[in-house]
């Protein structure tokens, strides 16, 4: 961990992680105006199994590649996942950075706080799991085993907490920074 820290504290600067910040919400933005509507639009209203957050078992599975049809599973294993092949890399490195980039601003970075940067990662590996897993069941579809859906919906669940986790720890350490400079401005005004 030392050296991932090291390396992170050389290389970052608040240029890359804005440009990286832009860069992963432009494609997340793709995926939600683009790829998941054209994908959803062949599933009568059924949400796609990786904007599952609770995460869904086999009915809930056939179910929804029955209404996707051949189109509908084609569009989702040739336009959704692509994109959702490169959205992990991008969101695991450009929150690890923001968060290590805001804790650096709390001088809070070269502690324990540091393992905190590791969960965008987590979410990001998890996300490619699960992608992995749906890719599997679409080119197996009908032949659906209850070991796939479980082991899909495992790294689901694991994207989900590990994201909802991060976000809640960013929306703290965010407020903090905030009253550490709104602090800092009280005590320059004071002093002059």
């Amino acid at each position: 961990m030392k050296q991932f820290t090291k390396f992170i504290e050389r290389t970052i600067s608040g240029k890359m992680v804005l440009g990286l910040f832009i860069l992963t919400n432009i494609f997340y933005v793709l995926m939600l105006t683009v790829t998941i509507p054209r994908t959803m639009s062949h599933s009568n209203g059924l949400k796609l199994l990786d904007m599952m957050p609770t995460g869904y078992d086999m009915n809930y599975v056939r179910e929804l590649f029955d209404s996707l049809g051949e189109i509908g599973r084609g569009t989702y294993l040739t336009k959704q996942i692509p994109l959702d092949m490169v959205y992990p890399l991008l969101f695991g490195l450009s929150y690890c950075l923001l968060l290590a980039y805001f804790l650096k601003k709390l001088k809070k970075f070269r502690s324990p706080y540091s393992y905190l940067c590791l969960l965008p990662l987590i979410a990001g590996i998890a996300d490619y799991l699960e992608n992995f897993g749906i890719i599997i069941m679409l080119k197996s579809y009908p032949k659906l085993t209850q070991e796939m859906v479980n082991v899909t919906r495992f790294f689901s669940l694991t994207k989900s907490s590990s994201t909802i986790i991060f976000f809640v720890t960013l929306i703290v350490i965010l407020i903090l920074v905030g009253i550490k400079v709104i602090n800092r401005k009280k005590t320059h005004f004071n002093n002059v």
